[in-house]
């Protein structure tokens, strides 16, 4: 069992810890917020430092056996997580997390510094991008591609060959028509039908 530290100690923090204690594979530390005071509890854990404690908490516990998430959500905009992830991709390791109550199909991919929270399902040929929030109960369908920072919402359906670009959002129970291309830093409301975009397939 590996060390990990979250990095953001909002809303998402708390479904992501609840999504790493049932997968068992990481013991966390406590987590990093700017804007909470060292000690202020997150469930069972509690901030331990800002930010910019990242590389130094890697260095005091020798670097490699430590990981790290970013447990921002969707703030407004994706940016916040992105620049967090793109600040220390190369300077700490960075955690992929899968709930154990999701489906990943073996012919799939996921990319680092992404969270599969639960009942989300990965099919063949899927490749899920670096950094993403795969949401509770969003279907991801065969051969589609969810690039980088992306935030797929809870019970999204995204259809066969869909290619969704980097840092966008899908909100909850939206659909994306298969062998649709969404464009880069994209924002779909909830409730949505996307059959518009440029077709692929």
């Amino acid at each position: 069992m590996r060390d990990l530290v979250l990095i953001g100690g909002g809303g998402h923090c708390r479904s992501c810890i609840d999504v790493i204690e049932l997968e068992n594979k990481f013991r966390i530390l406590g987590v990093l917020d700017d804007n909470l005071r060292v000690g202020v509890p997150i469930g069972r854990y509690s901030v331990i430092g800002n930010d910019s404690d990242a590389e130094k908490i890697a260095e005091k516990q020798g670097g490699g056996g430590i990981c790290f998430l970013v447990t921002v959500g969707f703030l407004k905009t994706l940016e916040t997580r992105k620049n967090i992830f793109e600040r220390f991709k190369n300077k700490v390791n960075m955690a992929t997390v899968i709930s154990p109550l999701a489906y990943v199909s073996k012919y799939a991919s996921v990319g680092r510094g992404t969270i599969v929270l639960h009942h989300a399902m990965i099919n063949f040929g899927a490749k899920v991008g670096e950094n993403c929030i795969i949401n509770s109960k969003a279907l991801i369908e065969h051969d589609a591609i969810v690039e980088d920072h992306c935030h797929v919402s809870t019970a999204v359906v995204i259809n066969g060959s869909v290619k969704i670009g980097h840092s966008s959002f899908v909100g909850s129970n939206s659909t994306v028509v298969q062998c649709m291309e969404i464009a880069n830093s994209s924002f779909i409301k909830a409730n949505r039908i996307v059959k518009n975009g440029q077709k692929i397939c």
